[in-house]
């Protein structure tokens, strides 16, 4: 499982045209599933989500956690993080969980999130055709991959 973290001042997606979520201070997560990952990758993952230590303390340091600055998610799902490049120019998505298989986990990382923040995930819809806007703070942007933990 892969997530690609933004920390943003504002995000939102928006599917035929209506704003579908949307978030203020927080982290913009797209979430790319492989055929390989489980409820355990959605768990370390999920804490190492809500645990990043990326937003300014009173000194200006990247100190402060999603729960210091009462900040949001905006958590969107995108099979495209598995693509594979190594032959040719058109990418391959094999390694992308079928979405039998991506929806539970997704909707598991939802689940996980919202307990642990204690307040609603803003989303997406699962393989719609969706506009994502963000404002991204720093910037930062950080990719964290479950199968690197070691």
């Amino acid at each position: 499982m892969i997530a690609v973290i933004q920390r943003v001042t504002s995000a939102s997606v928006t599917i035929e045209g209506k704003i579908e979520g949307e978030i203020q201070r927080g982290f913009l997560v797209l979430l790319g599933v492989t055929h390989l990952d489980n409820r355990e990758d959605v768990e370390w993952l999920g804490k190492k989500i809500v645990g990043l230590r990326v937003f300014g303390d009173s000194d200006d340091k990247m100190n402060l956690d999603l729960r210091s600055v009462d900040g949001d998610v905006l958590l969107i799902s995108q099979f495209t993080l598995h693509a594979s490049t190594k032959k040719g120019n058109r990418p391959s998505f094999i390694e992308a969980a079928r979405p039998e298989a991506a929806i539970p986990l997704y909707e598991s990382m939802i689940s996980f999130l919202e307990t642990e923040l204690g307040k609603p995930i803003q989303r997406g819809i699962f393989g719609a055709d969706m506009k994502v806007a963000l404002l991204n703070d720093g910037p930062v942007t950080i990719i964290i991959d479950s199968k690197n933990r070691i």
